[in-house]
């Protein structure tokens, strides 16, 4: 790993202990995670893990537009088209076992871990967000999972949470990859606390001042800091009705065909219909599937799932094209395999979930 991809820190705390501090230090990029930031981000957590003077964690984002603008999906285009002369068949593999397993790790880690939610949070990002045992966001919090728009699918566990959001909720965010705000975010169980941004030094200065080692010491300090009521005005709420009649049907044809049809005069509607309308349709059947296959299923086996699923989009044509016309050509004219959800045979969402693995040699049959 470069030497400053993650910056690590410690604060001090008065009752001799320390909080370790992560920042995610690639601002150009919105600090867009690359291999390298994954594997030395987790671990320096496990060192803190079993670090007792360590007893609380927060993690960050340098610059002040994002904290994490997603995966280092730039890295796998060059993997899968051999712009360097040597096709690295394996990165796919090694890039999401690493993030998967490091976000496995947040959801389990043993130690409070606070995640300064602030500005852009994206796919990876979200990953990051979503296991913190204290997820805080601000008032320029911005969540998406806007997969679609590139021909992967929710993945970092979303399968897992999607699926356990209020009826309809998950298919549609995943569908449309609509933008949340704060508000949004808590109210879609994506986020624990609302901190203003401007309170961010008082509240480290209260963390370095607490009993870190008394039990729910950093959720009673947080709390102290939270001010909901300057958190924005929910869409998400008041669209909350019509996202449940829209999506509430058995077939994922069905759910897009009414979400396209739908013809409220709304800016946020109007502009998730618009994503999903240019989205990539394997990827609508994807995401409709894989949150029916993990609905009860555990975090582990659906990182699992998930981790087949995303090697095997490296495998099929629609995940470098959507790259190159979002982020390498820039044209936003993507090429894909079927013109639309209603094209897309069974068959061929089926050749992408066929495993490419034995349970015994499973990248992460350790989790």
């Amino acid at each position: 790993m470069t030497e400053d991809a993650v910056l690590f820190d410690t604060w001090p705390t008065r009752d001799e202990r320390r909080i370790g501090v992560a920042t995610l230090n690639a601002p150009r990029s919105l600090n867009a995670l690359s291999l390298a930031m994954i594997e030395g981000l987790l671990a320096r957590l496990e060192q803190w893990a079993d670090d007792p003077s360590v007893a609380a964690v927060w993690l960050e984002g340098a610059g002040d537009k994002a904290f994490c603008a997603g995966g280092d999906v730039v890295a796998l285009y060059r993997a899968m088209r051999d712009t360097a002369g040597a096709r690295d068949a394996d990165f796919a593999t090694r890039y999401f076992s690493a993030e998967y397993r490091l976000d496995y790790r947040i959801h389990r880690y043993p130690k409070p871990l606070i995640v300064w939610g602030d500005g852009i949070i994206l796919g990876g990002g979200l990953g990051l967000m979503a296991g913190g045992s204290e997820r805080v966001v601000t008032e320029t919090s911005r969540i998406a999972m806007p997969e679609i728009t590139i021909g992967l699918y929710p993945d970092i566990g979303a399968s897992w949470f999607l699926s356990r959001m209020p009826s309809g909720l998950g298919a549609y965010l995943g569908l449309t990859g609509a933008q949340l705000n704060a508000r949004d975010a808590l109210l879609a169980g994506l986020a624990d606390r609302f901190i203003p941004r401007e309170r961010r030094e008082a509240l480290i200065a209260a963390l370095q001042q607490g009993e870190l080692a008394r039990p729910n010491a950093v959720g009673e300090i947080l709390a102290d800091f939270e001010a909901r009521s300057q958190a924005p005005e929910s869409p998400l709420l008041r669209q909350f009705d019509v996202i449940q009649n829209l999506v509430g049907v058995p077939h994922v044809a069905g759910a897009v065909r009414r979400i396209l049809d739908d013809g409220r005069d709304d800016p946020w509607l109007a502009a998730n219909r618009r994503r999903l309308a240019e989205g990539c349709p394997i990827t609508a059947h994807l995401i409709w599937r894989m949150r029916e296959r993990h609905r009860h299923s555990s975090l582990a086996d659906t990182f699992r799932d998930e981790l087949n699923l995303s090697v095997q989009c490296t495998r099929h044509a629609d995940l470098a094209e959507g790259v190159r016309a979002l982020l390498i050509d820039k044209d936003k004219t993507p090429r894909w395999s079927y013109p639309d959800v209603a094209s897309v045979p069974s068959s061929a969402v089926d050749d992408f979930l066929a495993p490419l693995w034995s349970p015994a040699e499973h990248p992460l049959r350790d989790l």
